[in-house]
């Protein structure tokens, strides 16, 4: 027998550029702190905690949450790179379904290095290595950093397959800084116009431009989550509901289809997303607000078809027609999505969720989306991983 699963407190602190960031105890320590409060219990009545990160040493979750209070719960390090964050709510809303837990915090963090993101244990094989060669293979430019290469090349793919013009990714950087100036804890508020992102410095010519990439930051942002009994006993919030969630990894297809949009994970994100709308019994087009993993404004575009909020190849057309905005049929990243708050690796996913849950509850201010009561999120790593939750008002 499976539980309901609430969220009934989240908490998440302003991303900071790297180098003018907390350590990352005090930021983990002060998010716990928040979602605690949100909530309205104190840490006594948790019960586990699933901590993700994925530049920190072995046990740093141990170390953040020591801040906060030494209980002598189990404590559980999760490192999934980009979808870690959600990686951790995954398992805690695991533990609350299956009965093993009433009351389970999710906590992600990251303390960043500034520039590009690079390897760690040089002296060992990278998990990286099929992906790299696959896009050794697939993208010609070499000069540029992997990343970019990655997602840039899945940009491209749709580009030179459906003739998606340059101008459409900077749409969708554009929306999501109109998005982002009203939401007081994103890093970057200040509004672009499609040329202004156009006329930023050239990553990869004819491809990307520096705005269409999102910044690495430093965060943390953390959810409990609990089952109905737990609320009602404690008096708590019970009017968000996990409905459904499913986390997927790589199947042969990724390197098979010699495609740079499934090496980041295009069919990855669809069966994740598929399994979500089967479980709760509803199709894309009942959802109302969508948080998804916009580390580039390409991963952005071909998550809307990953996703089922438009047809495959229909999404420059459905970026166009304002789909994706307020007004439109889908509120996409109304946060800011990365691209304007950066991306905290750890904390990225638990940002979401903070988000969905405040759109969900109506407290998102100058950001509300009317009426709002199906919230999905998506949150993707490269190596592979994807989640995609389904929250509801109840």
């Amino acid at each position: 027998m499976s539980h309901d699963v609430f969220v009934t407190g989240v908490g998440m602190i302003p991303f900071t550029k790297p180098g003018a960031s907390a350590p990352y105890q005090e930021m983990a320590a002060d998010a716990t702190r928040r979602a605690l409060a949100d909530a309205g219990i104190g840490y006594e009545l948790v019960q586990q905690a699933y901590v993700g990160y994925v530049y920190a040493d072995s046990t740093a979750g141990q170390s953040a949450l020591y801040e906060v209070g030494m209980t002598g719960i189990p404590v559980v390090n999760v490192n999934n790179n980009c979808s870690t964050g959600s990686t951790a709510l995954f398992l805690a809303r695991q533990a609350v379904a299956s009965g093993a837990a009433d009351c389970v915090l999710a906590l992600g963090f990251e303390q960043m290095s500034p520039g590009a993101l690079g390897s760690v244990f040089a002296d060992k094989p990278s998990p990286f290595a099929r992906f790299d060669a696959a896009t050794d293979e697939l993208v010609s430019e070499t000069g540029i950093p992997l990343a970019l290469r990655y997602f840039g090349g899945a940009g491209l793919a749709h580009m030179k397959q459906y003739g998606t013009q340059l101008s459409t990714f900077a749409k969708i950087r554009a929306k999501a800084s109109r998005h982002a100036a009203n939401n007081p804890v994103a890093l970057f508020r200040n509004v672009v116009t499609e040329d202004e992102v156009l006329a930023t410095p050239v990553m990869w010519p004819g491809v990307m431009t520096r705005l269409m990439a999102c910044p690495p930051t430093c965060g943390a942002a953390a959810a409990i989550v609990c089952s109905a009994e737990f609320a009602q006993r404690h008096g708590l919030d019970r009017s968000v509901r996990i409905r459904a969630q499913a986390m997927t990894t790589d199947r042969p297809i990724t390197f098979e289809a010699r495609d740079m949009r499934e090496v980041v994970g295009f069919s990855m994100a669809r069966e994740a997303a598929r399994q979500v709308y089967e479980a709760a019994g509803i199709g894309p087009q009942d959802v109302d607000v969508v948080e998804l993993h916009d580390c580039f404004a390409h991963n952005e575009l071909i998550s809307y078809e990953a996703l089922g909020l438009c047809p495959v190849g229909g999404a420059e057309k459905f970026v166009v027609d304002g789909d994706n905005t307020y007004g439109g049929k889908f509120v996409t990243n109304p946060s800011g999505g990365l691209l304007s708050k950066g991306h905290p690796l750890g904390a990225t996913g638990l940002a979401q969720c903070t988000e969905l849950v405040q759109q969900l509850r109506g407290t998102a201010d100058k950001r509300q989306v009317e009426g709002a009561r199906l919230a999905l999120q998506h949150n993707l790593g490269l190596g592979g991983a994807c989640v995609v939750t389904l929250y509801e008002r109840v």
